[in-house]
C-alpha cells in the first residue's frame, strides 16, 4: 500500500495538522518516500452514521446479502466510515470480511412485543420475563449494543404506549451490561421514558417525547440522545395513514411540531447528542449530511452538529478518530465541511483503512 502525506485544517480544532498514511495507519511522524495528495483544505475524522440499520431494504424488509453491501457502499461514498446498525433482521457480519467498507458496530435484532413493531424485523416476545435472556442472548451476538422497542401503538388502547415494566426493563439492561454491551431503544413518545432512564438505558433513539423532567433524569444518568431529525420529518406522512386512531394521530402530530424546541431543551441541558438518519426502511442511505444541518437547526453549532457525527460520536463509540497509529480513516474537503450539506456531502477524498475512494 502506498505511503501518503496530506496537509490542512483540522477539525475541532481548526489547527494546521500535517499528518502520513502508512500500512493503512495515520502517523504523525515522517514517513519517508510519501505521496503528497493535497496541501491544504480541511481534513476530519471519517463520518459516523450512529442510527442506521444495514440490512432493511427501502420500505422496510429483510434487505439481500448484495443489497446490504450496496447500502454499505453508500455510505462510503458520502464519507459515513463508522456505522451505529440499530437493529438489523439480518446477519451483515461477512461486511466485516471487506476492507472496502464501513465499519459496523451492531446491535442485533430489535427486541419487541407480538403486534408491537414492523412485522418481521425484529424478536418478538409473548412473556416479557424472557426478556433479560434474549438481551443477554443478543448482547453477545451484537457488538456492543442492544436496541429495544421502547414504545410503540398499541391498538387497543388506540395510542403510544410502553411495551415493558419497569422491574423488567431493570434486570434486562443490568444483564446487557453484565455482558459488556450498552443498551437503546426506539422510543417516540412520552410514557417509556421514566422507566427506561432509570433502569440505566445507555440511549435513547427519536426521544420525541422528552420532557423537562425526563430530560432532568438523562442527565442525572448520563443517558445518550440520537433524535433522527430526519426521521422524524415523517410523522406527518405516519398520521395520514392512522386516521383510524385519531389519538395517536394527533400525538404523532405534535410530537413532530416540537422535536426542534424538544432537541434543543435537551442539548441546553447537556445532554450528549449524537447523529444518525435512521437510514433503512423509509430513509434512503447516505444523509448523514442532511441531519448533521437538521442538528445545526435545532440548537447545536455548526461545530457541535458535524461534532456529532464524527469525532465526538467517534469518542461515544469507542473508535479513535484523528490519533497517531489510529486506523486512517478521514475525509479531505476543499470547503469548510460546515458550511452545509452540499458540501459535507461530496468529500474531496475518502480514505478508508488507509486507501483513497
Amino acid at each position: 500500500m502506498e505511503s501518503l502525506h496530506l496537509r490542512g485544517i483540522g477539525l475541532p480544532d481548526e489547527e494546521p495538522l500535517e499528518l502520513w498514511i502508512h500500512d493503512g495507519l495515520i502517523s504523525f511522524e515522517p514517513v519517508a518516500s510519501a505521496t503528497t495528495i493535497r496541501d491544504s483544505g480541511w481534513i476530519v475524522p471519517g463520518l459516523v452514521d450512529a442510527h442506521c440499520h444495514v440490512g432493511i431494504t427501502y420500505g422496510g424488509g429483510h434487505e439481500t446479502a448484495a443489497g446490504a453491501v450496496g447500502q454499505a457502499e453508500t455510505e462510503r461514498e458520502v464519507g459515513a466510515l463508522l456505522l451505529r446498525d440499530a437493529g438489523s433482521p439480518i446477519d451483515t457480519r461477512f461486511i466485516d470480511d471487506r476492507e472496502d467498507l464501513p465499519k459496523i458496530i451492531r446491535a442485533g435484532r430489535h427486541i419487541a412485543r407480538p403486534k408491537r413493531y414492523i412485522r418481521e424485523l425484529g424478536i418478538e416476545l409473548d412473556d416479557e420475563r424472557t426478556l433479560p435472556e434474549i438481551v443477554a442472548e443478543q448482547a453477545e451476538f451484537g457488538d456492543g449494543w442492544v436496541k429495544l422497542v421502547g414504545d410503540w401503538i398499541d391498538r387497543s388502547v388506540g395510542d403510544l404506549a410502553p411495551l415493558w415494566s419497569d422491574d423488567v426493563l431493570k434486570q434486562a439492561i443490568d444483564a446487557a451490561h453484565a455482558h459488556g454491551a450498552r443498551v437503546t431503544a426506539h422510543v417516540f413518545g412520552e410514557e417509556a421514558l421514566p422507566g427506561l432512564i432509570e433502569a440505566g438505558i445507555d440511549c435513547i433513539e427519536h426521544g420525541t417525547g422528552l420532557t423537562d423532567e425526563t430530560v432532568e433524569l438523562m442527565v442525572r444518568h448520563g443517558t445518550a440522545l440520537v433524535p433522527t431529525l430526519i426521521n422524524i420529518e415523517t410523522f406527518p406522512g405516519i398520521a395520514a395513514g392512522a386516521s383510524k386512531y385519531p389519538a395517536y394521530q394527533r400525538h404523532m402530530l405534535d410530537l413532530h411540531a416540537g422535536v426542534k424546541r424538544t432537541v434543543a431543551n435537551a442539548h441546553d441541558a447537556g445532554v450528549p447528542i449524537f447523529a444518525g438518519t435512521d437510514a433503512g426502511g423509509s430513509i434512503v442511505h447516505g444523509r448523514i449530511a442532511d441531519e448533521v444541518a437538521a442538528l445545526a437547526t435545532a440548537g447545536l453549532s455548526p461545530t457541535e452538529a458535524l461534532g456529532a457525527a464524527s469525532w465526538t460520536a467517534r469518542s461515544w463509540l469507542r473508535r479513535p478518530g484523528i490519533e497517531h497509529r489510529a486506523p486512517a480513516d478521514l475525509l479531505f474537503y476543499q470547503e469548510d465541511p460546515r458550511t452545509g450539506p452540499e458540501v459535507l456531502s461530496t468529500p474531496d477524498l475518502v480514505v478508508l483503512r488507509g486507501r483513497v475512494y
